[in-house]
């Protein structure tokens, strides 16, 4: 299988870096071939430009430029991974700026004769959340997990029936590094199931 592995996080060497190259190091293992988009280091930028609202509105599937490589990423694979850090209850704007502009008409969903939203994404078996939290675990299911919540329900409907699995570390400041070593296994142990 195919793995696109799709990063957030402004500082190489930070614990969500870690997280990639775990998620990456066990999909390899596995057998599986893995790409990896690394939205802070190419300067990916989220605001999607009137052009590209005009194409998104138009549903035509016309490919936005400078999105080809991304869009031809995510058609080839079969196993979708989210790695980053959620700040304010959410996504960071650049993953997702890249959901709003890369997950478009003829990418994740099409429209049947009746204008019904069906999804385009139905070679995707398989979806991992891997994020981190300041906050505490009874926090974040009080406010609820956006960010998860947008991948793992939304970005699901465009699959048909893949398999969600999201892993996150909470009170990350305050977690020791004993913590962090078995995180970081129970992410191997995850991706590495066939």
């Amino acid at each position: 299988m195919r793995a696109l592995v799709v990063y957030c996080h402004p500082i190489e060497g930070s614990f969500c870096s870690a997280i990639r190259d775990t998620a990456v190091q066990g999909l390899q293992q596995a057998g599986h071939h893995v790409d990896v988009i690394d939205l802070s280091a190419i300067e990916f930028d989220p605001v999607m430009s009137l052009d590209e609202w005009e194409m998104y509105r138009t549903s035509k599937g016309d490919i936005p430029p400078g999105l080809e490589d991304h869009i031809a990423l995510v058609k080839q694979a079969q196993i979708l991974v989210f790695v980053y850090p959620t700040w304010w209850s959410s996504l960071p704007a650049q993953l997702k700026g890249w959901v709003e502009r890369v997950m478009i008409y003829g990418v994740a969903y099409t429209l049947n004769g009746n204008n019904k939203v069906r999804p385009a994404l139905t070679q995707v078996k398989r979806i991992y959340i891997f994020s981190t939290f300041g906050s505490p675990r009874w926090y974040v299911t009080f406010i609820h997990d956006n960010g998860k919540r947008m991948l793992s329900r939304a970005l699901r409907l465009s699959t048909g029936r893949a398999r969600a699995t999201s892993r996150a570390l909470h009170s990350m400041d305050t977690q020791n590094d004993e913590n962090r070593r078995r995180f970081l296994l129970e992410i191997a142990n995850v991706v590495s199931k066939r």
